[in-house]
């Protein structure tokens, strides 16, 4: 299993020191599509899954989903965070052995998910939906001085609900003269350039596990068409994810790098558990 470059009271080390840094934001890959932002000492969660609820789910089943990298850190751990996103219902992006207890160790935390999701996330989270905020396309909010604002996601093709709320959102972060764009799961759909140009984008969150369907669950962009779409959008800087979790649902970064080198799309791979600074994006 591959173990994160920092992991449990380490990685809490890295984060705790980084927060005398005064100057830019940093990242860190919590693995599959999770990543911890950090600014002026606030701390933005995106998409964490932090437990091994889905190994245990389908466990003895015909889709074993076995865990690739090791857990990160315990949510339980996670007693400074502001804000949570969640781009969609799938458990690795709305896992509730990695939100509740985040919830119990931040009183005043801020859970924000598509309207279409608010009633099931609440039954999964065992919460009230007046405690959770609901967001749709050209809609956003502010948790502490992050301004988040939801963009249609196509996790295979755009979902809606009977009142026209997307079920798969992206979310683009504005803080201080920076933007960053965590995509959720998506695939490429006609528009989603000239909505995502709109923004100066700093650094783009994207997976790149593509979309099989022998795997028996829904697609995303492939490493080529990850970089494709930053280089449209243009991105200062790409980080993929969705991979390096499940054994069945993982690609090589080969693709992505030969894309983004090809390209001349500036790129970054991380390692779970990794620091990213915005020291490292393009002048």
């Amino acid at each position: 299993m591959i173990q994160p470059v920092l992991q449990d009271e380490a990685f809490l080390t890295d984060v705790e020191m980084a927060k005398r840094e005064k100057d830019g934001f940093r990242l860190w890959w919590l693995g599959q599509s999770g990543y911890l932002l950090q600014w002026q000492n606030q701390h933005l969660l995106l998409d964490p899954y932090l437990s091994d609820s889905l190994t245990k789910k389908y466990f003895q089943t015909d889709k074993p989903h076995i865990r690739m990298t090791e857990i990160v850190v315990s949510p339980y751990q996670l007693n400074f965070i502001d804000g949570v996103t969640s781009s969609h219902n799938h458990t690795d992006h709305l896992d509730g052995e990695t939100l509740i207890p985040l919830m119990e160790v931040n009183s005043e935390i801020k859970i924000v998910l598509p309207t279409a999701n608010k009633f099931f996330a609440s039954q999964r989270l065992q919460t009230s939906p007046e405690n959770l905020i609901g967001l749709n396309d050209n809609q956003s909010t502010k948790i502490g001085e992050f301004q988040v604002s939801a963009v249609p996601a196509a996790h295979e093709e755009l979902e809606q609900d009977k009142d026209g709320n997307h079920r798969y959102l992206g979310y683009l972060i504005e803080f201080d003269d920076w933007t960053v764009y965590h995509s959720g799961d998506t695939m490429l759909y006609d528009g989603i350039v000239d909505i995502l140009k709109s923004w100066s984008i700093d650094v783009a969150i994207l997976p790149i596990n593509g979309s099989v369907p022998a795997r028996r669950v829904a697609g995303n962009l492939d490493g080529k068409e990850a970089i494709e779409l930053a280089k449209s959008i243009g991105a200062k800087l790409v980080i993929p994810c969705h991979y390096q979790m499940f054994t069945f649902n993982t690609v090589s970064t080969e693709l992505f790098v030969k894309s983004a080198e090809t390209t001349g799309q500036v790129y970054q791979l991380l390692q779970a558990g990794e620091r990213w600074t915005s020291d490292q994006l393009p002048i």
